[in-house]
């Protein structure tokens, strides 16, 4: 008896595609992504065309030099100081209150909700840092500069409003950050010495 050959039937693979793309449609919507967090920073705008090279230049006393080397000390000026002393430093250059010669220059702006107030609007916070500094004091150096903007914003708003800077609504904010406006400029790492 001669068996015939049976011929295996074909499945059906025209879903396939489909259930592939519903599989990864899936997966998408329900992992969740991991994004990596930076640094806030508002870039300056770029200069305007007919703004001489004399206006970017600025007077030294409205500059606080902080340098962190290779070995992570602080210098803040001409003097060494620790992480902790940076915020009162930094406090005390960018609002200068006792009007000090080597400290930023006071001008006079009409400020919504304050009036005429004398401000340090030309300041600058330079930070410079050596290639062989950690992350660490690094992300220490600027949790301490961004603190001590947000201790003087939170110290008016509560003089003021008796809330907290975070409290205000948008026009109240921005008065307050037109007598405190953030500035702080990250020069790009430089190796100045080696680690021994």
């Amino acid at each position: 008896m001669a068996k015939g050959k049976r011929k295996v039937p074909d499945i059906n693979s025209s879903s396939t595609a489909d259930i592939a793309f519903l599989l990864l449609i899936f997966f998408l919507i329900t992992t969740s992504m991991d994004t990596d967090r930076g640094l806030a920073r508002r870039l300056p705008p770029p200069p305007e065309k007919e703004q001489k090279q004399d206006d970017v230049k600025l007077k030294e006393r409205n500059v606080l030099q902080v340098f962190l080397n290779l070995n992570d000390q602080l210098m803040c000026g001409n003097d060494y100081i620790s992480v902790e002393q940076l915020r009162a430093k930094a406090k005390e250059f960018i609002a200068n209150p006792y009007n000090d010669e080597a400290k930023p220059e006071k001008y006079a702006k009409d400020i919504p909700f304050f009036g005429n107030m004398m401000v340090t609007e030309k300041h600058v916070i330079s930070l410079r840092c050596d290639r062989g500094s950690s992350y660490k004091s690094y992300i220490s150096v600027q949790n301490e500069l961004v603190a001590a903007y947000n201790e003087l914003r939170d110290e008016l708003a509560q003089g003021k409003w008796q809330k907290n800077y975070a409290d205000l609504n948008e026009e109240q904010q921005k008065a307050i950050r037109d007598i405190y406006p953030q500035k702080i400029s990250e020069a790009e790492p430089k190796k100045y010495g080696e680690k021994k």
